[in-house]
């Protein structure tokens, strides 16, 4: 099956607006906030108790399952944990007990592993019923009468490079909760790939007490009868050729490949009875980075090829260094109905964000929007009694300020996404704004060392969201060129200029561009400076007349660490003078600046920035100051608050992002703010595009 077609089928964000319900972020709980900040802690895979209000999810590092009270969604707090004696896989309730699958495998080769049946109201262990092997996926049937839980026994990818069969075998196991016995239900011979050792990832039970089973690694399902404990079904998942997708790591976006491959599906979720829905995520020789619906008798009635990747590149949220893996990794699925409506939510785990469909024709579904996400989102489930949406975000990252957390989400408008491109433009790392002169309501950014070569991005700010409807490739000498681009300016008789921040190969630059983008000039700065500035060199460039303004990072080595430099070039005489800019300080981390405007002749706005994200960030200013009309030597300035860009960062309750990096003022006089989004690489990917309004 060729799938590429299905793109049409996604319209675009934008045109999705004016929908009657919509998803927006209620808050995002740190999972190392029922412990301690320096504690590794995860949230793999969720439920939430009957009553609505805690969210439990498994933390398989800490060995534990955490709970989170969400009474009021949009202020969780945190209550606690629950040693289970091994890793939990998953978690899943009936009534008010919660089922826990536990991994207590002493190897590969021996696995176990228990369901734990906790009461959630005393959290005392109820029951421990033993598996017989390594437990994955845990789900109830509808009518509470049985459990199902998945045995994976997964492979070791270290033997062999993780190439199957490795016994031993996995498995279904299924309890009545009426004698909670545990009974087997015999996966083998049923795959063509490895069928003596099936791995099953993940199960979905329907009304009428059939489990969807996916069988990841061997590219299989199968529908069994949980009355009977007997497999009625079962089929390939198959394999699908995708075009118009990137498929090569190269630190550029490029939807010109295209990929044959074996879904190798994730997760399941039943959508309705004879419907099931997929995510392809791939594992040991797959993953078509989309996810299908298939009827209950293995038909494929619906793919969405490249369209969700194509979605991820207009969001800013595609991974480019997976391009020539899994891509996005479409991970998870569930299914709920909210408000009348049969939404399908698919958490890509490396493009961070869960996407929401409507499938009311389950043969032909409806992209509504996109919920972005904390770091390697896993777990998705819905509480539509109230409106709610809960993903669980495992990446755990401390010395990136990246936390596995709990993402609440509800009914209502989001600032979610703030800028999008058209017509499949890629972006990302928007490392700089700038007004275009002559124009009311147009800026222009430009992408920084993430990608190569280095685009300039036009941007309309008619609507919301912004959208970039234009690139243009910087070139040097007839070729696409890459910079560590770091500020723009596009200047009044036509052309730019770049700020280029230097590494510990390449010299940081001013570098001078006509209107095609083309390298004019590249000036170095002087060289005592050049020989003191460390790798956070220039970040911010800015042209007054005959004279351009660069702002450093961060403090040279041989000028005091409280301050950093403002540098002013002068384009007639080809000389340099410096000032000095007081930083700010802070407990935790470092702060440099980020940009510099023009306000006018004479005054200049910044950003200035810590390196922090989530809680911990604190400085995320816009401040201005004056420059003295003539100077020697190297004088400091006064600077004065504008703003604390700080409190709209968190109004919109997602994981803080470090990287405010740009600012502009356009023909409107309107002020406008951007994120640097890290390319989604150690990072959330999220990028924020902010409308601060007259402000300088």
């Amino acid at each position: 099956m060729t799938a590429a077609a299905a793109l049409n089928v996604a319209p675009s964000t934008a045109s999705a607006h004016g929908r009657d319900t919509e998803f927006k972020r209620l808050a995002t709980f740190p999972a190392y906030l029922n412990s301690s900040i320096g504690d590794a802690a995860v949230a793999e895979i969720s439920t939430v108790t009957e009553d609505g209000r805690t969210v439990v999810y498994t933390d398989s590092a800490g060995k534990r399952l955490g709970f989170v009270d969400i009474t009021n969604p949009g202020s969780p707090k945190p209550k606690g944990t629950l040693d289970v004696g091994g890793e939990p896989t998953s978690v899943a309730h009936l009534g008010h007990l919660l089922l826990a699958g536990v991994n207590t495998s002493a190897s590969f080769t021996d696995p176990s592993g228990k369901l734990l049946v906790v009461d959630d109201r005393s959290r005392a262990i109820v029951r421990s019923l033993d598996l017989g092997g390594q437990p994955d996926s845990v789900a109830v049937s509808p009518d509470g009468r049985y459990i199902a839980v998945v045995i994976e026994n997964e492979r070791d990818e270290d033997v062999d490079d993780g190439a199957i069969p490795q016994m031993p075998a996995g498995y279904l196991a299924v309890v009545d909760a009426r004698a909670w016995k545990v009974s087997k239900v015999d996966l083998t011979g049923l795959a063509a790939i490895a069928p003596d050792d099936p791995e099953p990832e993940y199960v979905s039970i329907n009304s009428r007490n059939e489990a969807i089973v996916s069988i990841q690694e061997n590219n299989h399902f199968a529908v069994v009868s949980l009355a009977s404990r007997k497999v009625v079904r079962s089929f390939p998942a198959g394999a699908v050729t995708v075009s118009g997708v990137d498929t090569k790591d190269d630190d550029t976006i490029t939807l010109d490949g295209t990929i044959t491959a074996n879904r190798e599906p994730d997760g399941v979720a039943w959508i309705g009875d004879d419907y099931f829905a997929s995510a392809n995520e791939g594992d040991y020789q797959g993953g078509t980075r989309g996810w299908s619906i298939f009827s209950r008798d293995g038909k494929v009635v619906w793919d969405a090829g490249n369209s969700l990747e194509h979605i991820a590149v207009e969001h800013g949220l595609y991974p480019d260094k997976r391009s020539d893996a899994k891509g996005i990794e479409p991970e998870n699925v569930a299914y709920a109905r909210i408000n009348g409506t049969p939404y399908i939510f698919v958490n890509s785990e490396r493009g961070n964000f869960t996407a929401v469909y409507d499938v009311s024709n389950p043969r032909s579904p409806r992209f509504q929007q996109l919920l972005p996400t904390a770091a390697g989102p896993e777990g998705v489930v819905a509480v539509p009694s109230r409106g709610l949406i809960v993903v669980s975000s495992e990446t755990d990252d401390p010395d990136n300020n990246l936390r596995g957390a709990v993402g609440i989400y509800g009914i209502g408008h989001g600032q979610f996404p703030s800028i999008v491109s058209q017509r499949d433009i890629p972006w990302g790392t928007l490392s700089s704004l700038s007004a275009v002169p002559g124009t009311s309501s147009r800026l222009v950014s430009v992408t920084d060392a993430a990608y190569t070569p280095t685009h300039i991005l036009n941007i309309s700010v008619k609507s919301t969201p912004a959208t970039i409807d234009g690139s243009l490739t910087v070139t040097k000498s007839g070729a696409p060129v890459g910079y560590d681009a770091e500020g723009i300016v596009a200047r009044q008789g036509g052309g730019y200029w770049l700020a280029v921040e230097g590494s510990a190969a390449t010299p940081n630059l001013l570098v001078r561009l006509d209107s095609r983008a083309r390298v004019q000039q590249e000036i170095p700065l002087p060289a005592d400076v050049a020989a003191s500035v460390t790798t956070m060199g220039l970040e911010g460039v800015a042209e007054v007349g005959s004279s351009v303004y660069v702002a450093v990072q961060r403090p040279l080595k041989t000028d005091p660490q409280t301050v950093t430099r403002i540098g002013k070039y002068d384009t007639k005489s080809g000389t340099w003078s410096w000032l000095y800019y007081p930083l700010d300080t802070t407990s935790v981390g470092t702060v440099g600046l980020s940009e510099i405007v023009a306000v006018d002749r004479n005054t200049f706005a910044v950003i200035e920035r810590d390196n922090q994200r989530g809680p911990q960030a604190s400085i995320k200013r816009i401040y201005e100051f004056d420059v003295p009309a003539t100077w020697s030597g190297v004088v400091t300035v006064k600077k004065r608050l504008v703003k604390d860009v700080l409190p709209r960062l968190q109004s919109d309750h997602g994981w803080v992002p470090d990287k405010i990096e740009g600012l502009a003022v356009a023909g409107n006089g309107q002020t406008y703010a951007v994120t640097d989004n890290d390319a989604v690489d150690d990072s959330t990917g999220e990028t924020v595009f902010l409308r601060l309004g007259k402000l300088l």
